[in-house]
């Protein structure tokens, strides 16, 4: 079974077909098919401006009409697209929505911080994580950063932070902004004791691939002040010739390494896993369930 997820974000917009396939142990596995991205960056007008340009809704659209003919092309029956902090803030976001559906024919849902976080690490958690430990998700995007607890896997809190990349580029957010996370975290970890990080996001990929990690092994959190550091000491142009970084990856690398970091700080914690997990592949794993559960009242 073929399964889409469409995932327009602050910096990039994604297109991510998996097929859905039981294994010889029962369990069902999801093999990536295709996965596009497009650097729309609707941050850069929703931040600045509070709306997203004609220009930039023009080619949101364009974009869109691209991943219909391929999910054509593949034959795909089932799609989730949501939308998340850029389109929330944007005056005319419901408008350029409505737009695209009646253009494209694609529904994309608009989506809170906390549904985001829900999505991106409830079906990691299930199968993945120890009973006994107690694990923080962090995923930092272009407008905000979603910190969701599990502990003795429960969850404890998810809670969404207008802390991103973007914002940062724009220097939009407060000083009271980063006290509010600083002060969530430290009031809702008390007597968890040891908290293992485990990141999400474009930037935190791109420097657990720099670093050469095998899978599965942690970064430290001095091996992301020391990325950090290096980063910040060349201009964007040179991070991109240096690092073979695209533009859009190389100007919100280094904000996304200061949230990585300020929050591994504050909840003590000296490493930070980074497995393959994202809001297109939570997306996917929700429809498939949202699927199974239609198919067994038939």
């Amino acid at each position: 079974m073929k399964l889409a997820a469409i995932d327009i974000g602050s910096n990039a917009a994604r297109l991510l077909i998996s097929e859905a396939s039981p294994n010889s142990a029962g369990k069902m596995d999801f093999t990536k098919v295709n996965l596009v991205r497009v650097p729309l960056r609707l941050g850069f007008d929703v931040f600045a401006n509070g709306m997203i340009s004609e220009k930039r809704a023009a080619c949101l659209i364009d974009t869109i009409r691209a991943y219909k003919l391929l999910l054509d092309v593949y034959e795909v029956k089932y799609l989730k697209a949501c939308a998340t902090s850029a389109m929330r803030d944007a005056s005319n976001g419901q408008f350029l929505l409505q737009q695209v559906k009646e253009q494209t024919g694609i529904d994309i849902k608009l989506i809170s911080g906390r549904e985001e976080a829900a999505y991106i690490y409830e079906n990691h958690v299930a199968e993945q994580l120890d009973n006994t430990k107690s694990y923080m998700y962090i995923d930092v995007g272009g407008g905000s950063t979603e910190i969701t607890l599990f502990s003795k896997k429960q969850l404890v809190f998810k809670e969404s932070f207008n802390i991103g990349t973007i914002r940062l580029l724009h220097n939009q957010v407060e000083e009271s902004t980063w006290q509010q996370l600083k002060d969530f975290i430290k009031n809702n970890l008390k007597g968890l004791g040891p908290v293992m990080a485990i990141g999400s996001g474009g930037n935190i990929n791109k420097v657990f691939s720099m670093s050469k990690r095998k899978e599965g092994k942690p970064l430290s959190l001095e091996t992301l002040k020391d990325y950090h550091k290096e980063f910040s000491s060349f201009t964007v142009e040179e991070r991109i010739h240096l690092y073979n970084l695209r533009e859009d990856r190389a100007d919100v690398i280094v904000p996304a390494l200061q949230i990585y970091i300020n929050i591994m700080r504050w909840t003590d914690t000296p490493e930070i896993y980074v497995p393959k997990i994202g809001l297109a592949d939570g997306l996917i794993h929700a429809l498939h369930s949202e699927i199974a559960a239609a198919t067994s009242q038939l």
